[in-house]
């Protein structure tokens, strides 16, 4: 049954303190919905919002399933910005450190880690997704900067050929990143909102981190908004390098304390102390240098945002936070090597991991690599990490401790495969290959 117009303040009357509880439904589709659905969704929404019960949205995925124009990426981003307009940020993160995001959305073209790329292969993998920039949505594209989560290439769309992705650049980590891209006078800066968190901050330092990748005259920063006890909102520019004066009464500066740079990417770092402040929003402050006077191509890639309490960072650095490879068990289960093309042989293995002191301990993510063995003599020291050895090849992600490679194409002449299990912290950090669980699997007498 449609509701009508009126349903929702007579709902909410009857169910007085639970009227929250009260959920009344627009199909997207525009079915019989109020206001129609689909473009004029906002109309229900708003209804609803006005009245004080809550809204329960079916299917949403008309956009891709009508292909919406232009593309389903900008017509996606269209759609939501109805919901937000309407009833605001709902939900704000992060709410607890440590805060990391790459902005990975789940499926790319490619995987980096550390700016070093690991795979060109295309992936979908959506337990891989970080935590996505709240971006505002503008229609009219009028902002001299434009900022979007990359994509890369094209695809079909429902039967039509589309441009939904650009061609992208090896990500600094995972496979994603936020692009900014336009022109910009030599003493205008743009600002662009990346979260909306609600971080209560005490009085331990907190460091934040950035990865940046641009070329010289195009400078990108981090713009921090804070509210303090009484209420009152205080903004601390984080950058590289000191913007035009001009800016002096906007906000707090806070110059960069370290930086290192790692194929082609800057990695940005300082520490804050903002005790009893609340952190409410993080956003990107595009500049560029201050000797340049005319208009200029503005292009940057932000590889990904972290911030940690500055105290904890370095009992987790004095304690080795993540686990040496001393203190693992690695195990091979349920092998089976069968015959390939060309003489070339397929291996299908389950891996399986865990740590011997702490058992149940689960670390968020783990990296998993393979390498080829051709020399029995580092078959039997079994010290393939040790030896001179072939090319590592990034296999995926897990989230659990363990790991099933089902078609792994090894050559004639391989002996064994080492696996290589990369553990990583939540908060972005990882351990290094050479001091990583490994396993290795000799081929000889499996079939």
């Amino acid at each position: 049954m449609v509701f009508q117009e009126s349903y929702p303040k007579l709902s909410a009357e009857v169910a007085g303190d639970r009227k929250y509880d009260v959920y009344m439904g627009i199909d997207v589709f525009g079915r019989g919905s109020f206001g129609g659905g689909q473009w004029t969704v906002d109309t229900a929404l708003d209804l609803l919002k006005r009245n004080n019960v809550s809204a329960a949205i079916f299917a949403p995925g008309w956009v891709y399933e009508t292909a919406q124009p232009p593309n389903f990426h900008t017509a996606q981003n269209k759609w939501w910005s109805l919901v937000e307009k309407s009833w605001g940020v709902v939900q704000t993160y992060p709410q607890v450190l440590p805060f990391y995001s790459e902005f990975n959305q789940g499926f790319g073209y490619h995987v980096s880690l550390e700016g070093r790329q690991l795979s060109d292969a295309p992936w979908y993998n959506i337990s891989c997704q970080s935590l996505q920039p709240l971006l505002e949505f503008k229609e009219d594209n009028t902002d001299i900067i434009q900022v979007t989560v990359e994509y890369i290439y094209s695809q079909m769309y429902n039967g039509k050929h589309m441009t939904l992705f650009s061609a992208g650049e090896a990500s600094y980590n995972g496979g994603g990143n936020i692009v900014f891209n336009g022109r910009l006078d030599g003493d205008v800066n743009f600002t662009a909102r990346l979260f909306k968190p609600l971080l209560h901050l005490s009085s331990s330092p907190i460091t934040v981190s950035y990865s940046v990748k641009s070329d010289e005259t195009s400078k990108l920063g981090l713009l921090l908004g804070f509210s303090s006890p009484s209420h009152q909102t205080k903004s601390i520019l984080v950058a590289p390098q000191e913007p035009t004066p001009r800016l002096d009464h906007m906000f707090l500066k806070c110059l960069v304390t370290s930086e290192q740079t790692v194929s082609e990417w800057t990695v940005y770092e300082t520490s804050l102390v903002m005790d009893g402040h609340t952190l409410t929003e993080i956003s990107a402050f595009c500049y560029i240098t201050e000797n340049s006077t005319k208009t200029s191509e503005y292009v940057a890639l932000l590889g990904h945002i972290s911030i940690k309490d500055h105290h904890v960072q370095l009992l987790q650095q004095n304690l080795v936070s993540l686990p040496p490879a001393t203190s693992w068990v690695m195990e091979a289960h349920n092998l089976e090597l069968v015959l390939g093309k060309s003489g070339s042989r397929i291996l299908k293995v389950k891996l399986e991991w865990r740590q011997t002191q702490l058992e149940d301990s689960v670390l968020p993510v783990y990296n998993v690599y393979a390498e080829s063995v051709k020399s029995t003599d580092v078959l039997r020291s079994r010290k393939v990490l040790e030896k001179p050895r072939s090319e590592r090849v990034f296999l995926g992600v897990s989230h659990v401790p363990a790991y099933y490679v089902s078609e792994l194409v090894v050559d004639s002449d391989v002996k064994g495969v080492s696996f290589v299990v990369q553990p990583c912290g939540e908060d972005g950090s990882w351990s290094k290959l050479d001091v990583s669980p490994n396993h290795l699997v000799e081929l000889e007498g499996l079939s």
